[in-house]
């Protein structure tokens, strides 16, 4: 009986272990960054997913209109993009020649490109002064949005949180230009993109948000987001779909 009650515990010890490992495991892959997107990859990655989470029946219910939207370019800043920063996103670079394109056809459109940067003081800062390690003030050498990107200084709207709307004057901008329709794009997915996302459904806009436009640490935090929006807040669509025959 002895000998059958050290087995039992061994066994339990070892059972432990194993489930404590692969917690661990599960744990890190979760926060392990990788570069998902590629200028290669970023096309077809982004069919395959958007063929998995999109809602045909939601994008045949909110079409979409080219002269009732803006488009909304979040947080391209080199604390994202630069490889030397701790915050780097691996897949964020691939983004660029798709945003430099779609935002040429809505300011061809005459329809506003509106790029936010991301800046935070010890006053505005909030949860996101405990949450992370760092803040992105002003004067940070990496809180200027990326060269690459064609934006101008007009184009360019400062936010402190996750989402682009809270005491901002995003809202009075869209007004002003009378959009209903909101095109979400930039870093990171799951994140800014998602809160805003949501943030502008609750606020009466339609949002598309761009599968191929946006990017985050990992796929896994990328398609969590495609599915949860998909289901309840936004018509996924893509750069190339978004410019075919719009309607006006």
């Amino acid at each position: 009986m002895i000998f059958t009650g050290l087995s039992y515990y061994k066994q339990l010890v070892k059972s432990l272990i194993i489930e404590r490992y692969q917690e661990v495991l599960c744990a890190t892959i979760f926060l392990m960054k990788e570069q998902y997107f590629t200028p290669e990859t970023i096309n077809d990655l982004s069919r395959q997913w958007l063929e998995v989470y999109s809602r045909p029946i939601k994008a045949e219910s909110h079409p979409f209109y080219i002269n009732r939207a803006a488009l909304l370019i979040l947080d391209m800043q080199g604390y994202f993009l630069n490889h030397d920063s701790h915050a780097y996103i691996p897949s964020a670079k691939a983004l660029l020649p798709g945003l430099n394109q779609v935002a040429a056809f809505f300011r061809t459109k005459k329809r506003p490109v509106i790029a936010t940067k991301h800046i935070n003081t010890a006053e505005d800062a909030g949860m996101m002064g405990s949450w992370w390690s760092e803040l992105i003030t002003d004067d940070h050498p990496l809180s200027d949005i990326n060269s690459e990107l064609g934006i101008t200084h007009d184009e360019v709207l400062c936010k402190t949180q996750y989402d682009a709307f809270y005491q901002s004057e995003l809202n009075a901008v869209l007004n002003t230009y009378g959009v209903d329709q909101l095109v979400i794009s930039g870093v990171m997915t799951h994140l800014c993109c998602e809160t805003t996302a949501r943030a502008a459904f609750v606020r009466g806009f339609e949002v598309f948000f761009l599968v191929d436009g946006t990017a985050t640490y990992n796929r896994e935090y990328h398609q969590a987001s495609l599915q949860n929006l998909a289901h309840g807040f936004s018509v996924l669509t893509m750069i190339e779909d978004l410019q075919k025959e719009p309607r006006s």
